[in-house]
């Protein structure tokens, strides 16, 4: 995971943007249910739903066999 935090006027430091990357260990022929689950995996997430309003979440997978 990754965060860019920014600097307020005021001096507070805020983030911004956070990136996920998931490491997954399946192999290839697992490849479309993966692709299919995480197109809506963020939707069902609680702490995904709380804070996207005001952070921007973006993530990425990278399949390990």
């Amino acid at each position: 995971m990754r965060g860019e935090v920014e600097k307020e006027d005021d001096g507070v430091i805020v983030i911004r943007r956070i990136h996920v990357m998931y490491l997954l260990k399946a192999g290839e022929e697992h490849r479309e249910t993966i692709e299919r689950v995480h197109d809506f995996h963020a939707d069902k997430c609680p702490v995904y739903r709380s804070i996207c309003g005001s952070i921007d979440i973006t993530t990425d997978y990278e399949l390990e066999g």
